[in-house]
């Protein structure tokens, strides 16, 4: 089954599109089974996978309001990820929901028709809190947090972890934190440094081990559809990009053999809040 994981920062330019998709390309690359859903209204996801985001039908619109099966949105990408695509639908979609029931669950419902067939499914969430968002962190194991290391940067995150809170009271007890990922980093910057700092200072080794520059050849990727690790696999941002799924492939790893060392031990009948807690304390940091 598998591992769904939201990338999500209600604060916009962060590198939140950049990260799904060239995440997604990494774990493509590493042999995973990887569906990319762009959840975001811009489509940008979609346009730097390659795909035409005002051709893209059906798509996320459709699936959401059960008017196509998920099977015939999905579409396999140049870099070999598949993507269920998006774009400016989505916001009629959103609207429609306001007044259905489990409104907040329709994703979850869709993806677990699929989930089967992947090892990974990341989400590109719009830069809100309302209720794409909300599906989202509803159909998610783990939320990935991009946070550009410039000024401001802390600036939103006391809201979306005020959110994830109420999410997991209401609607998703599992979702975890999967990590704090520093983006747009320049070395040379003493105030990326201090930013870098900080944000270890407040969430400790919730921020992943994982740096991305920033790095123009990263930048220019989306512009002709491709992910980084099609358009220039030697550039310093493919290579941090090839360090962060590996990154999230030792978590993975990491939290399921305390699963089954706690499987092992204990049998079947082992409790979910153990196991859960057990996964949560054995990821790699």
């Amino acid at each position: 089954m598998a591992r769904i994981i939201a990338v999500a920062n209600q604060k916009g330019g962060v590198g939140k599109t950049t990260t799904a998709v060239n995440l997604a390309a990494a774990l493509a690359a590493a042999k995973r089974k990887v569906l990319l859903v762009d959840l975001d209204p811009q489509g940008n996801a979609t346009m730097a996978s390659g795909v035409d985001k005002h051709e893209a039908r059906p798509n996320g619109c459709e699936v959401l309001l059960d008017e196509a099966p998920i099977d015939r949105a999905i579409v396999t990408t140049e870099a070999h990820y598949d993507l269920l695509p998006g774009n400016g639908d989505l916001t009629a979609a959103e609207l429609k929901l306001m007044d259905a029931l489990a409104r907040e669950s329709r994703l979850k419902e869709q993806l677990a028709k699929v989930a089967g067939r992947y090892d990974t499914i990341l989400i590109d969430c719009p830069p809100s809190l309302h209720l794409l968002t909300l599906n989202a962190l509803t159909a998610a194991d783990g939320l990935l947090i991009p946070v550009q290391c410039e000024y401001f940067a802390l600036e939103g995150l006391s809201s979306l972890l005020d959110t994830v809170k109420a999410v997991r009271q209401r609607l998703n007890p599992s979702l975890e934190i999967e990590g704090l990922l520093r983006t747009m980093y320049d070395v040379r910057n003493n105030l990326g440094n201090e930013v870098s700092a900080q944000l270890t200072q407040h969430f400790g080794d919730k921020v992943l081990r994982s740096i991305i520059p920033r790095n123009v050849r990263l930048a220019e990727a989306p512009s002709h559809g491709q992910p980084i690790h099609l358009y220039d696999r030697s550039s310093r941002g493919a290579i941090a990009y090839i360090g962060l799924a590996g990154e999230v492939i030792r978590r993975e790893r990491g939290a399921q053999a305390a699963v089954n060392a706690l499987h092992d031990m204990h049998g079947d009948g082992v409790r979910e809040d153990v196991v859960d807690t057990a996964s949560y304390l054995h990821q790699e940091h």
